[in-house]
């Protein structure tokens, strides 16, 4: 069960902010939401499949991911 209390800790980044992101083959596996945000107002956390091009979406909010090498 989340944690209901991270509504009230400070520092964490609103969820689903941004709808585009850049990752490092180090970050692998990567999921959404990303690490770091709240996650009492978000979707659930789900892990993210990238394509042969690097390319990657979330199902639930839509985010695009792009691999960086």
């Amino acid at each position: 069960m989340p944690n209901p209390q991270t509504a009230n800790q400070v520092g964490l980044q609103q969820p689903n902010a941004k709808n585009r992101y850049e990752v490092q083959r180090d970050d692998m596996p990567v999921h959404c939401p990303m690490p770091g945000s709240s996650l009492w107002n978000s979707h659930p956390q789900v892990f993210i499949a990238f394509d042969a091009n690097g390319r990657g979406k979330c199902p639930y909010c839509g985010a695009d991911y792009q691999l960086k090498d």
